[in-house]
């Protein structure tokens, strides 16, 4: 019998992972790695950050580094994004089965090393992560659509059915990943009315309760996928002054994300472009010394912040991800208030002039506003006046975003407009004020708008024009 080279290759690779431990790869490392140049790197459509041509991933093991690492992508013009199920039996990747062809979501037996096509679609799909319950999250271009989003987050069961969009609002989504708790994070930027900063938000994996989770100071963008440790922190990569090759190591407290930002590789020259958090506390990362470097994997001792030893490198390509094969904790899995036989959802705020900017330390506040207006994609939804306590509750059509801006009773602004929100069919959300600090506990008292029927939003329709922002 005649083998071709693929089949030869599939066969030696498959020897290779499941003669570690005979449970199909456990302690093998799985490695993306790419020969392609690196070009500067579009935060919003992917392009030569998340979509790199030519790139493969490989499976070695670390016991034996004298070992050649096997191919395990041959059919694939282009894969990456890996991450391991947690039985450590499959592996989940994006992948461009041939050049110009959209990418996928795929799903690898690690056993047999045969690969079936998870999602099928002409637009472009990144950065797969396991859910509970045979589910997977991933990240979606979304051409042409009417909320104006660019990435969009969506998931689905592992055999492709029962799609479901997540996110929706006018921003970009890449690198989600599962908590434990079982909510999703995810790199967002919104793209509409203006370009902001990125930052990472947490959701539900129904689409509901999002919320910012982190964002660093201006000039900084978050650019890898977070994992956590465990002991209960985020690491991932960020880029610093707008730079686009690769960034520090930085961890944030799962308690305190928005103010526990640490960096762990600030006595290192180089810099990193990813990380994996083991749940035995170990640490790998994808790390070069300079810019005529390249990028190799290491582990990392995040405890002490020192780089380890050097567990994989390559002379001719960059070794830019690295995931551990081996079983590991289920997230918790929620349950969903989503209904969607419900056409709305509900909001209330406890007081609309309670906000970020007030300071009792300092005595500095805003004046106080009597009413909002909440601003959908293209127009006013509506403009409510709250009641005496500045508390008000809204009934909102679902999964059409909106912003809400405070007005006092000249109709003139106070404060916002904000950031996007979006309601799921039947989901009920509570806040404090508008734009307040996302660490903040609201005050044990009864708001009078919840003795009263919900507004019920948009009330009327009309033009409004804002001012765009470009930014790097």
């Amino acid at each position: 019998m005649i083998f071709t080279d693929i089949a030869l290759a599939l066969l030696s690779s498959a020897i290779l992972l499941t003669s570690c431990t005979g449970n199909s790869g456990e302690g093998m490392i799985i490695i993306t790695e790419s020969v392609s140049s690196q070009g500067k790197p579009d935060f919003v459509t992917g392009e030569s950050w998340r979509y790199l041509p030519q790139t493969r991933l490989l499976a070695f093991n670390p016991e034996h580094p004298d070992e050649s690492p096997e191919i395990i992508t041959p059919d694939f013009y282009s894969a990456r994004t890996p991450e391991v199920s947690y039985d450590g039996k499959f592996l989940i990747f994006a992948a461009q089965q041939n050049e110009n062809e959209p990418w996928q979501i795929w799903e690898m037996d690690l056993g047999s090393l045969k690969a079936r096509q998870v999602t099928s679609s002409s637009d472009n799909s990144i950065d797969p992560a396991y859910l509970p319950g045979r589910r997977v999250v991933f990240s979606r271009l979304s051409q042409n659509d009417s909320l104006k989003a660019g990435h969009t987050l969506f998931t689905c069961n592992l055999d492709g059915t029962d799609l479901q969009r997540i996110t929706f609002n006018p921003h970009t989504y890449f690198a989600p990943s599962v908590l434990k708790d079982g909510r999703v994070i995810a790199i967002s930027r919104q793209v509409y009315p203006y370009l902001d900063e990125p930052a990472i938000m947490v959701l539900r994996p129904d689409g509901t309760k999002a919320e910012l989770f982190y964002k660093g100071v201006k000039g900084n963008k978050p650019v890898s996928r977070g994992w956590e440790t465990a002991d209960g922190r985020i690491i991932f990569i960020e880029s610093e002054n707008n730079s686009y090759t690769g960034g520090k190591l930085v961890s944030i407290n799962y308690n305190r994300p928005l103010h526990s930002r640490k960096d762990l590789s600030q006595s290192m020259e180089g810099d990193f472009r990813s990380v994996f958090a083991m749940t035995d506390g170990r640490t790998l990362v994808s790390y070069r010394t300079s810019e005529n470097d390249l990028y190799s994997i290491y582990e990392f001792d995040s405890e002490n912040m020192l780089l380890g030893k050097k567990l994989y490198s390559s002379t001719t390509a960059n070794i830019i991800e690295a995931v551990a094969v081996y079983e590991h904790e289920r997230p918790r899995k929620l349950p969903s208030e989503v209904d969607m036989g419900v056409k709305t959802g509900l909001l209330l705020c406890q007081n609309i002039n309670v906000t970020g900017m007030s300071s009792p330390e300092t005595g500095f506040s805003l004046p106080l506003a009597d009413r909002i207006e909440v601003i959908g994609v293209d127009s006013s939804l509506g403009v409510v006046e709250v009641e005496k306590d500045g508390s008000v509750y809204l009934k909102v059509s679902a999964d059409m975003p909106f912003r809400i801006r405070t007005l006092d009773a000249g109709g003139k602004t106070v404060n916002g407009p904000g950031g996007w929100y979006w309601l799921r069919p039947n989901e009920r959300r509570g806040c404090i004020g508008c734009h307040e600090d996302n660490e903040m506990v609201p005050t044990n008292r009864y708001a009078i708008a919840i003795s009263k029927d919900p507004i019920v939003l948009p009330v009327h329709v009309s033009g409004i024009k804002e001012k765009k922002i470009e930014l790097e």
